[in-house]
């Protein structure tokens, strides 16, 4: 089963990001959240990170992060992770959205990875 871990710089976001996606995946997928530091500021936390990823048994893990920084704290928190991951090069919120529902249907890493990425080119407003 292939899961996904949300980093955002903001706890609130993160959170937000991982309630929708379970919602559209409806609970089938593992999903863990994580962002802003203990005492509630904006930030991330690579041993945070590591805890949350630690918690999800899953055979692949697809990690969509919002900002620039997120990916250093993900890439050193996840060295020497267990199971295959993907840094994903996805919108947070849509890709998320994607991943969750191509994951929920059995796909593999790969396919689910690849449905958070094809988000970047989505258009959300058809222009007239």
């Amino acid at each position: 089963m292939i899961g996904l871990l949300i980093v955002s710089h903001s706890r609130k976001v993160a959170e937000g990001v991982r309630d929708l996606a379970e919602q559209v995946a409806q609970g089938q997928v593992p999903i863990a959240a994580v962002g802003g530091m203990d005492d509630g500021s904006l930030g991330t936390n690579a041993e945070a990170i590591r805890a949350a990823a630690d918690q999800l048994t899953v055979d692949g893990l697809v990690v969509l992060v919002d900002l620039g920084s997120a990916v250093m704290s993900a890439e050193m928190a996840l060295e020497g992770y267990a199971a295959p991951y993907v840094l994903c090069n996805a919108p947070l919120v849509e890709g998320a959205v994607l991943a969750a529902v191509e994951a929920s249907i059995g796909a593999d890493l790969a396919r689910t990875v690849a449905a958070a990425e094809a988000a970047s080119t989505m258009r959300k407003v058809v222009p007239v």
